[in-house]
């Protein structure tokens, strides 16, 4: 018994093989090169999409992005890695054929392309929309923090270069103890290590002065930080406690039946309060449809959120977050007043009714108060309700809209079960296809490209599971504008 020969390095051969022999027909490669030859590369804003006619002749915008298409789904994100590739991988010489650009032709192309390349690839939504997947109109959404390339010790907050100005005073104060003990020792020992200590006190004042021109930038900055290596890149806490990261937060909304990633941005906001609204509506041009219920988490709960909803055809779908802490205590919380909307009143724990009170003139807030003056006086249930002389129940004026969400809610409760195994698994797979690194491109534009390209990849792996690559490859012909001849 012999293992199965390979073959002769030497042979020749009478009819050479041709590179398309080594690109099965169902290879995914097939299909970012149909995908790519479909789209309208100047409608989306691509430059150089029509050759020059003096100069030297550039690479075509539409092969460059095929590159960057294929890197991205095959975790090869690196402008000098892709450069590698395309002198030795045999599906990217097919796929550009043999186009060997150096890397910083294939950066530039990234950065001068950013919002073609987003465009482009928000098209691909429109190919998912030919197969109905968004038959169900439910999606989830959820923020993650991405590392940007900004290290923690080149970002400053007002805390952090407090905190650093108070541990340079301390070295500066303990290496003046040093010297001064120093000069007091008459030996060869102390004579050699004053110098030393002269140095490093010298270079703690430096450093002092940096710091003090850095809080200054600090005061002077909008939201009172600032990122030395990218700009735009924040200071963000992260579940843990004690962690955080300098990075940006990125917002996906998830299609509950196929996972499809049907809408995404890149934020440098570190919470999720004000985002609900707007990631709903991105959701809903994304699937085209008159309404989409989106199910969040509890971070996104926000009143003027979810009014903002109330008709756009975005259908939230969002735990109250309950931030009293009187059930700690023992006291009663807001769930154990029932509001009785015909009659606009509460009714209490004791089974009285808590009306609203007349609005002062110079009332600056829409918060309306219910009490019951004189039940209060003699309930027996009072210290269980409030410490206070009596008991006051506000009340948002379109507390109704929350209302009506938490109904809508009690009527799914596997909601958020459906939430959290709908959109956490992609932030998985996209940090993993990123080797858990940071970000390669830096400042919000640039990065919010980076992060189209990872979504591109990750929805087009998802469609060639669900549909199949000859299925897609119909579909774009059938689509494709006919041939001008």
């Amino acid at each position: 018994m012999t293992h199965i020969p390979g073959s002769d390095r030497s042979q020749l051969l009478l009819l050479p093989e041709a590179i398309d022999d080594y690109v099965s027909d169902d290879n995914p490669v097939r299909f970012v090169d149909a995908f790519v030859d479909a789209l309208d590369l100047k409608a989306a804003g691509f430059a150089r999409v029509e050759a020059k006619a003096t100069g030297r002749p550039g690479y075509a915008p539409g092969d460059l992005l095929k590159l960057y298409i294929y890197g991205y789904l095959n975790r090869i994100q690196s402008s000098r890695r892709l450069e590698r590739e395309a002198n030795r991988n045999i599906e990217l010489m097919w796929l550009i054929g043999r186009l060997a650009p150096d890397f910083k032709t294939i950066a530039d192309f990234r950065r001068d392309n950013g919002p073609a390349i987003r465009a482009a690839c928000a098209q691909f939504m429109g190919l998912c929309r030919q197969f109905d997947l968004f038959t169900r109109a439910v999606v989830a959404i959820d923020g993650s923090k991405f590392k940007a390339v900004n290290n923690r010790d080149k970002n400053f907050t007002v805390n952090k270069v407090a905190k650093r100005i108070e541990q340079v005073e301390a070295s500066i104060a303990r290496y003046l103890s040093a010297l001064d003990q120093a000069d007091r020792q008459d030996n060869d020992l102390a004579k050699a290590k004053a110098p030393r200590l002269k140095e490093k006190i010298e270079g703690l004042r430096r450093q002092m002065q940096s710091l003090k021109e850095m809080e200054k930038q600090v005061e002077a900055a909008p939201d009172k930080q600032v990122s030395l290596t990218d700009p735009d890149a924040r200071s963000m806490a992260t579940s843990g406690k004690g962690t955080g990261i300098v990075g940006y937060n990125v917002q996906i909304a998830v299609d509950a039946e196929h996972h499809l990633i049907v809408a995404h941005e890149v934020i440098n906001d570190g919470t999720d309060r004000g985002q609900l609204a707007f990631m709903g509506r991105k959701a809903l041009e994304a699937i085209e449809g008159e309404e989409v219920t989106v199910l969040a988490d509890r971070g996104y709960y926000s009143g003027e959120e979810v009014l903002a909803c109330e008709g756009t055809g975005v259908l939230p779908r969002v735990p109250k977050t309950m931030t009293s802490g009187k059930d700690k205590l023992g006291f009663f919380t807001i769930r154990d007043f029932i509001y009785d909307a015909d009659n606009d009143n509460y009714i209490c724990p004791a089974g009285e009714r808590l009306t609203k009170g007349k609005a002062r003139s110079d009332r600056q807030d829409n918060i309306d108060h219910y009490r019951n003056l004189t039940a209060c006086s003699s309930c027996a249930l009072k210290h269980k309700c409030t410490p206070m002389k009596h008991k006051r129940v506000k009340r948002w004026e379109h507390e109704d809209v929350l209302d009506k969400m938490q109904t809508a809610l009690d009527r799914m409760p596997d909601a958020m079960t459906i939430r959290r195994q709908t959109v956490e698994h992609p932030f998985g797979t996209l940090k993993a296809w990123m080797g858990s690194t940071h970000f390669l491109t830096r400042t919000l534009g640039k990065v919010k490209t980076e992060m189209s390209l990872q979504v591109l990849a990750y929805n087009m792996k998802r469609m060639i599971n669900i549909v199949g690559i000859k299925s897609l490859m119909g579909a774009i012909t059938a689509c494709a504008p006919p041939a001008t001849s």
